[in-house]
């Protein structure tokens, strides 16, 4: 039986069980997306969507929103070590998935390159939404595949009851001997003015590995330089990298977080404002050499950022509105990439806006909607030895309106977006590879759908959409080294805008004892954007200006058509009530099938995964086992390697020691039981830096 047909068979499978007794967790009442214009219940969402808030969220927090989201079905992570890792959706990364802080972008540099961190801490994090496929168009045209939200309490939106309210989390991971700590707390000067500071503090050695650093194929390949008594750059000894196993040398990392807010909060509106400052120093695993003339490095990157952030809204009192909601933030964000003696061998430069204006219609029978406005800007220079990009800056201006029909039985939804985008590079004078001068597109995007209720349970529904998206300053400009992909990049400044039509059908259920959710998608692009390995010739003539010498693999950015399908389903069943407990089952998976056309695999797409566990609850005790297998991908480009599949034993108790009514919980986990060997095929760095061995937690949360 095919991979794809045993997904489909557990899926049905799954969704045909009985809807025996009565109420598990994941049958409760559906989460309502706050992600969007119009918030609206999960089951009405046209696309693949998840929430993750509360035990959940504790359980699978990371140091890196990537490794937090990596159990959702659709998501994999960049895994770039443990310090930088990215959201994968749907096999879409980088400049196509927009990672969020409350609405508004993270404003750093993690879509640049995959060794930059996201400038987000999870640790104060209140719910985490994501949504797949294109319903996150609404928040600008690189969101093609998907939008992660990160919300957080920095601008308080509520009156405390008592005063004051505080919360925390404190954590310790063994892989890593991970500590960590954050607060946030609010408390109400006035029966209309709640001010707010929150801060946290994580520290990690290097990571414990389940393994060889290296995996089979590099490790056979060093001991092979080794063996002909080779000597590498700087004294490099082959065999020495081949036998590093059980830590993974330079990914020790320390961060802290500050903010403080302030917000006016009335019957019929809020405002508020909060500043927040973060401070990472982390190191990047080793890109081991394994071949003579293979440079090796142990980079470390210390990052910065400075951010202020305005929400408001307010109800307009009725008429055609039914409120007014801005959103804002601005940061100036830079990172150093440190040598060795620390000296700073390259810096990046960052400073960026973005603001929202949204005018949410009041409902008129069965017709409700929202409308607005976006701006974004950014000014971005790298400066230094590996100065890959010339100086440049990128401003957007984004119109959408979301209208939606509800007609009980049958909802519909429509929803456009213009965006204009200008960039512009600014060479320095004395560095001729770089082009000089201005882009400007024009991009429109669209979706429309509908949804059908089968029952008060069930409802299906189908979307079709089209979208449009600006290439990036770095599809563009690019033009040198870049040490953290081991890349020459080449950018091509008259790239065309990448084009895409898709389709994608969704199935909700969620009753009493069951709860099911799928999605199956279809993208047509054109003009679709990728990175080719070229013959080193290329980067030489590119370079030839400046003198520079090229001796890193040749990437080359390119257009042509591509094609994503794939599927994802979600689904918890209640096995049976055992005194004062509760046993479920639940059941995830995944796959994606991408092909550039007449190329080739598109790289670095996750294979097909299941996840599924058992759950006993009862009022004060969770307990949780969990088995998730990602299978072989072997359908890989040319300039990539294999993936062997892995299977990952996980299990968790959350504790509540004083009763259900309280909001203290204590989690204790085992990941990685067995501690496997685990590599994600989504991550550039794979082959050199394997996922965390044997892990085991402890995470304590409170709320007053």
């Amino acid at each position: 039986m095919s991979k794809i047909a045993f997904l489909s068979g557990v899926a049905a499978i799954v969704l045909v069980q009985p809807a025996a007794a009565q109420t598990t967790r994941s049958a409760q009442p559906a989460e309502i997306i706050v992600t969007a214009p119009i918030q609206q219940s999960e089951t009405d969402v046209l696309q693949g969507t998840s929430v993750l808030t509360g035990e959940e969220l504790a359980r699978d927090l990371r140091p890196t929103i990537g490794e937090t989201l990596a159990r959702q079905p659709g998501v994999s992570a960049t895994s770039f070590g443990p310090n930088a890792s990215r959201p994968v959706l749907r096999g879409f990364q980088g400049e196509r998935i927009r990672v969020l802080s409350d609405g508004i972008g993270s404003i750093d540099v993690s879509n640049t390159s995959v060794d930059h961190a996201v400038a987000i801490n999870p640790l104060l994090a209140e719910r985490v939404e994501v949504l797949r496929g294109p319903s996150a168009l609404l928040f600008g045209s690189s969101a093609v595949g998907g939008v992660v939200n990160v919300v957080d309490t920095r601008i308080p939106r509520t009156v405390p009851e008592n005063g004051y309210r505080l919360s925390g989390i404190a954590g310790y991971g063994s892989a890593a001997n991970e500590r960590s700590i954050a607060s946030a707390g609010d408390v109400a000067v006035t029966d209309k003015i709640v001010l707010h500071a929150d801060g946290s503090y994580a520290k990690t050695d290097d990571l414990r590995i389940g393994g060889f650093a290296l995996s089979r194929a590099q490790r056979a390949q060093a001991l092979a330089t080794a063996a002909t008594g080779a000597v590498g750059e700087d004294g490099i000894d082959f065999a020495a990298n081949a036998a590093i196993r059980d830590r993974l040398p330079n990914t020790a990392s320390e961060t802290w977080t500050a903010g403080v807010g302030a917000s006016i909060i009335t019957d019929t509106g809020n405002l508020g404002i909060a500043y927040s400052h973060y401070d990472s120093l982390y190191g990047v695993p080793i890109r081991y050499a394994t071949q003579e003339g293979q440079e090796q490095e142990a980079p470390r990157l210390d990052i910065v950022q400075n951010r202020i952030d305005l929400r408001g809204e307010v109800e307009t009192g009725g008429g055609f509105l039914d409120r007014i909601r801005v959103r804002a933030g601005a940061a100036e964000y830079r990172h150093f990439e440190l040598e060795p003696d620390n000296a700073i061998g390259t810096a990046f430069y960052n400073k960026g806006l973005e603001g929202r204006l949204e005018l949410v219609q009041a409902k008129r029978g069965v017709w409700q909607g929202a409308s607005g406005v976006q701006y974004f800007s950014r000014d971005f220079n790298v400066v230094g030895d590996e100065a890959f990009l010339p100086r440049n800056s990128t401003e957007q201006v984004g119109l959408f309106t979301l209208q939606q029909v509800n007609l009980g039985a049958i909802r519909a939804e429509a929803g456009v977006r213009y965006e204009r985008s200008s960039l512009s590079a600014k060479t320095p004078t004395d560095d001729a590879r770089f082009f000089r001068g201005d882009r400007q597109f024009d991009a429109f995007s669209g979706s429309a759908g509908a949804s059908y209720g089968l029952s008060d349970q069930w409802r299906v529904g189908v979307n079709v959409s089209h979208t449009e998206r600006a290439p990036s300053a770095e599809e563009l400009f690019a033009n040198g080294p870049h040490a953290g992909t081991q890349a020459y990049e080449l950018g091509n400044p008259d790239f065309k805008l990448e084009k895409s039509w898709g389709v994608e059908g969704t199935v909700h259920g969620h009753g009493d004892g069951y709860s099911f959710d799928a999605s199956a998608y279809y993208n047509w692009f054109s003009n679709y954007i990728f990175e080719n390995q070229v013959a080193p010739a290329a980067c030489v003539a590119a370079a030839s200006p400046s003198g520079r010498d090229v001796d890193l693999p040749c990437f080359q950015y390119a257009q042509a058509d591509a094609r994503y399908y794939g599927l994802e389903a979600q689904a918890s069943v209640r096995l049976a009530r055992i005194g004062g407990y509760t046993l479920n089952a639940d059941l995830l998976g995944d796959w994606v099938h991408a092909t550039v056309v007449d190329q080739g695999p598109v790289p670095r797409i996750p294979p097909v995964r299941l996840l599924g566990g058992l759950e006993a609850q009862s009022d004060r005790i969770t307990a949780r086992a969990e088995v998730e297998h990602s299978f072989d991908q072997n359908r890989v480009s040319t300039f990539e390697t294999a993936t062997n599949g892995f299977t990952l034993v996980n299990a968790s108790v959350a504790l509540k020691p004083f009763g259900v009514a309280n909001p203290t919980s204590l989690i204790l986990s085992a990941n990685n039981i067995f501690d496997v060997e685990a590599r994600r095929h989504a991550s550039v760095l794979k082959d050199f830096a394997p996922l965390a061995g044997r892990d085991l937690r402890a995470t304590l949360s409170f709320k007053l």
